[in-house]
């Protein structure tokens, strides 16, 4: 997971300082991720699950409030419909991945994480969905930024 984390900050970095920003809170939150799933137990390191969790739900909210808001605006400045069509299309992917991120956050800040299976299990689950959630921004990013960099290549 971290090193598709470094292969896309290498594409895309400096291609915007905000996605630069984005893609490195990513890296932290891959990071606080492999540190909580490997302490022993988890769910009883309450700094590093508040770090994850804190980590976690900036990340999931940056996508909803800046980058996605940026790369439609992007997309839609330089006329590519088919890029407006393909976030649209992983948009739902996006929210539900949202929804458990937030939900696993709400879940441990309640105090809930007592069960060391239920919580490593979850913890999995996450992680399986967050990796998926990287492979789509991933594709959406690429795509509208190769697509934008030959038509601003153009009218150059």
């Amino acid at each position: 997971m971290l090193d598709s984390c470094q292969n896309a900050q290498e594409r895309w970095g400096g291609v915007h300082k905000l996605i630069d920003r984005w893609l490195q809170e990513r890296k932290e939150l891959v990071t606080a991720f492999r540190e909580l799933r490997d302490a022993k137990p988890a769910f009883a390191d309450k700094s590093l699950n508040g770090r994850f969790c804190e980590i976690l739900v900036d990340y999931v909210s940056a996508w909803h409030f800046e980058i996605w808001e940026q790369l439609i605006s992007e997309a839609k400045a330089f006329g590519d419909d088919s890029g407006v069509l393909k976030a649209q299309g992983i948009d739902e992917f996006i929210r539900l991945s949202t929804e458990q991120a937030l939900q696993f956050n709400d879940h441990c800040s309640k105090g809930e994480c007592t069960d060391p299976e239920h919580f490593a299990e979850e913890l999995k689950k996450l992680g399986s969905k967050l990796r998926e959630r990287f492979e789509l921004e991933d594709g959406l990013i690429d795509a509208l930024h190769t697509a934008h960099k030959e038509n601003a290549a153009a009218l150059a």
